[in-house]
């Protein structure tokens, strides 16, 4: 018992580590759909995305995470060009309202490993001409386990290599979000893991183990400065209901909606440098994480990769909506 409340304690300090019990994304503004299902379908594309992340390369234990997610809508009819005496403006319809989405993934964090997928619904209404409000609900379900080959145990009968931690438990939830899209600006809000992800291990010391419930707050505002130019403000608020509130605070240029460079102050003392690029309907971004605490000297930094490709027919779509 003593073994297993002290696993326990080292995957409560992994977790507070890194501020989080989910994953941390560095570009998280070119798939917002991985911290909000309200996003599913919200751009009119049908999308697929894969983000592969290594945090603190070079140190034993650190969180590695992988996802592969794809979303779509439900469009009935196309959206026309129509002119007025103001010029000509995309006006939205009443149908295609109905997104989905979903995404599979894998995170490793020290001790803890997480195997499991989500499947989101999303709708989506007009509040304005160009302003759009979407709704999402996610069903979300993992396996959880502790991976026995991380540590080592003098006695081979030790009663924690039979415990339900070593063989896995599965875990069900349920995320949810808002979503206001709008061509100058977007604003989200989402909860991930409403239910706390009771997970039930077995003796009364670990019934009220669980997850945090996790909150994202994230919004961005866009100022042309010349032809084809864009700078992109944006912010990101996260916490859980025990982890202080981290927040990030960047800045992006953006060229021709096909090129992207930016940077962010993440407040856990970390600086995160990001690159993006769109050929034809295929996206490729890339962020490097530098971190100013003392694990630095023991790390190559954190690296993310996100390969992107994206399908539709951009005349039944607003364009102030064709982007990532």
């Amino acid at each position: 018992m003593k073994k297993l409340a002290l696993i326990l304690a080292l995957i409560t300090f992994t977790a507070a580590a890194s501020a989080q019990q989910l994953p941390l994304y560095s570009q998280y503004l070119y798939n917002k759909f991985l911290i909000n299902p309200a996003v599913a379908g919200s751009d009119g594309f049908t999308s697929f995305n894969l983000t592969a992340r290594e945090q603190w390369i070079g140190y034993s234990g650190a969180p590695r995470t992988f996802s592969f997610s794809g979303q779509t809508r439900v469009l009935k009819r196309g959206y026309k060009l129509q002119g007025n005496a103001r010029g000509n403006v995309y006006r939205p319809k009443t149908d295609g309202k109905i997104g989905f989405g979903g995404y599979i993934f894998s995170d490793k964090n020290g001790l803890v490993q997480r195997t499991g997928f989500q499947a989101s619904y999303a709708y989506h209404m007009w509040i304005q001409n160009n302003t759009q409000l979407s709704l999402g609900l996610a069903v979300t379900g993992y396996h959880f386990k502790i991976n026995e080959r991380e540590i080592n145990f003098e006695d081979p009968n030790e009663p924690w290599l039979n415990n339900e931690l070593r063989r896995g438990i599965f875990v069900p939830d349920v995320d949810f979000g808002i979503y206001v899209l709008n061509p100058k600006y977007n604003i989200g809000f989402s909860t991930e893991q409403l239910f706390g992800a009771a997970a039930k291990i077995g003796g009364e010391a670990y019934r009220n183990f669980s997850m945090d419930r996790h909150y994202y707050l994230f919004g961005s505002y866009s100022f042309e400065v010349a032809d084809k130019t864009e700078i992109q403000p944006s912010a990101l608020f996260m916490m859980s209901e025990q982890v202080k509130p981290l927040v990030d605070l960047g800045i992006t240029y953006i060229y021709d909606q096909r090129i992207w460079a930016g940077l962010a102050y993440r407040t856990s003392k970390s600086i995160i440098a990001n690159f993006g690029i769109t050929y034809t309907n295929m996206y490729i971004g890339y962020a490097f994480d530098f971190t100013l605490q003392e694990i630095q000297r023991v790390t190559y930094g954190t690296h993310e990769l996100t390969v992107a490709i994206r399908f539709g027919d951009s005349a039944r779509k607003y364009r102030w909506l064709d982007r990532y």
